[in-house]
């Protein structure tokens, strides 16, 4: 990818902005009169500049798959709080025992890296492996994942995953405005609990790669009407 980019700015004086990867999200309409538009009910929707306004759908749906992690035992916390864990169908003291291993994690760890995964299974392969099966939103895994369970267990950890259809989320459309106009290849669709998060970040990193000008440029992350951050 440098090398590609490098290639655009030497030949056509061009320089890029490379934006996230997408997933393909769906929106079940609300009202006969948009099913009879759109000729269906439930409406697939890939480009973020399209996602459909809330008063217009009964839900959002986002792709989910099941990831499968093997690691040694001793990073066995750090995974956890890489994906967040939610613990559903353990018994009480199995429980217990996930959230010791858990917390035992800084916060600010947890909530720097978190994937909103639900914990589906934890089994020891033997003394020194375990194995850890998560059910993940597909747009959690797409961009630094993997970089970051390698990073976290020195490279010894395993990662993978298989479709597991979709569910429902409390989605968003997230607008990115340089003084004050919307540019529509950043706008993306992120989890709500997650939008000042992503904001934040999409205007810091914007910050540091737009070239500096004689005037100020205000760099926004919009929800609807609100600016929820901002970087100049």
């Amino acid at each position: 990818m440098e090398v590609f980019n490098q290639r655009l700015e030497q030949e056509y004086n061009a320089s890029v902005i490379l934006t996230t990867p997408t997933v393909p999200y769906k929106a079940v309409l609300s009202s006969a009169k948009l099913i009879k538009e759109y000729k269906e009910k439930e409406i697939t929707i890939i480009n973020p500049a399209q996602f459909p306004d809330k008063s217009k759908v009964t839900e959002y749906l986002e792709p989910v798959v099941l990831g499968t992690v093997v690691t040694p035992t001793e990073y066995t916390g750090k995974v956890m709080a890489l994906c967040q864990v939610e613990t559903v169908g353990f018994s009480p003291s199995e429980q217990c025992l996930l959230k010791l291993i858990f917390y035992s994690i800084p916060s600010a760890e947890k909530m720097a890296s978190a994937r909103r995964a639900i914990q589906k299974n934890m089994v020891f392969i033997d003394e020194n492996r375990v194995m850890l099966k998560y059910l993940f939103p597909l747009n959690e895994i797409v961009v630094d994942f993997y970089d970051s369970l390698k990073s976290l267990s020195s490279g010894y950890a395993s990662f993978d995953y298989e479709d597991a259809g979709y569910q429902t989320a409390d989605l968003i459309k997230m607008d990115i405005l340089l003084n004050g106009n919307i540019v529509e290849e950043l706008v993306t669709v992120v989890h709500r609990e997650k939008a000042y998060t992503v904001g934040k970040t999409i205007c810091e990193r914007l910050k540091d790669s737009l070239p500096r000008q004689l005037f100020e440029i205000a760099i926004q992350a919009a929800v609807g009407s609100k600016v929820i951050a901002r970087e100049t």
